[in-house]
């Protein structure tokens, strides 16, 4: 036998040998990374979703200078509070409802029909700042407030559920709202609030003027002008800042508390939703949306 084809033969065994230990080690240690990976995973559980945890607030006062003690008028029996409260408690994405007031009056009538209610102080300017006040004294923490206008007794809790959701997918927004088309007989209305948006779907700005305003000085049958509808959503680490920030010339000139948030530079997502507004802003729109419910068969 030739010595050389045997020293050749064994070299070879041994790096084949070297090469299979190699993948040997390198088989086991991959195999453990894994089993920790996965043991981690099953240990950390699956991923959260962005702003999984959501309450929705009502706020409601009695002193209104347009409608004193709107919250507690009768709507086909029932006060305009409970009826909104029943409409919210649809939504499925809210973990939570329960109303803020500063008024006894509202809490015993809200408390009457099974409501969660928050006292707040009389001293808060606006709903924002109510549901800012609400969300510090719950016992349980959420990721988004849901900010649920008390005279919307008709809210499709499909809106709610679309802001939400809207505010979710939007990691750079704080805020998120809705709109929808506006009537041409409400363009001159101050209490219907209209608003203009970015291409993104981010809001422009909000007025109770007609926006935009074409040089004709009237409103253009064929242009989609849009009505903002007064529910809105916040992420809860920004609300808790909101009463913080300084009140805004815009915000104070249009008497409207989102021109704050875009005033001071924060971005807010829009929605657009298929919804004929119902709030009520005067006694006299009470008959109006009474009629409207009985032609639904609304009870």
């Amino acid at each position: 036998m030739n010595p050389m084809s045997v020293c050749s033969s064994s070299s070879s065994s041994s790096g084949s040998w070297s090469s299979t230990k190699a993948w040997i080690v390198h088989g086991i240690v991959a195999g453990v990374a894994i089993a920790v990976a996965i043991g981690a995973r099953v240990y950390l559980g699956p991923p959260k979703k962005f702003r999984s945890r959501v309450v929705g607030i009502i706020p409601a006062r009695f002193a209104s200078s347009r409608f004193q003690g709107k919250p507690l008028v009768q709507i086909l029996g029932k006060p305009m509070i409970q009826r909104t409260w029943e409409r919210a408690k649809l939504a499925t994405t809210l973990d939570h409802v329960v109303v803020a007031t500063d008024d006894e009056k509202i809490r015993d009538c809200c408390r009457s029909f099974g409501a969660d209610v928050i006292m707040t102080s009389e001293s808060c300017r606006n709903g924002t700042e109510r549901c800012s006040e609400a969300i510090q004294k719950l016992e349980k923490k959420y990721d988004i407030v849901v900010n649920i206008q008390g005279d919307e007794p008709l809210i499709e809790p499909e809106i709610i559920d679309g802001i939400v959701k809207a505010l979710q997918e939007a990691p750079d927004a704080v805020f998120s709202t809705a709109v929808t088309s506006l009537k041409l007989e409400d363009a001159f209305d101050p209490n219907r609030v209209k608003c203009v948006v970015d291409n993104s779907g981010y809001a422009i700005y909000f007025s109770r003027g007609l926006i935009p305003f074409n040089k004709s000085g009237k409103a253009n049958p064929q242009f989609p002008y849009m009505l903002h509808l007064g529910i809105q959503s916040y992420d809860t680490r920004f609300l808790k800042i909101y009463p913080q920030l300084e009140p805004t010339p815009l915000q104070l000139e249009e008497d409207l508390e989102q021109l704050k948030v875009l005033e001071n530079g924060y971005k807010m997502k829009v929605i657009k939703v298929d919804h004929e507004a119902h709030g009520i802003d005067a006694p006299e729109d009470v008959e109006k949306i009474e009629s409207l419910m009985r032609e639904r068969n609304l009870s």
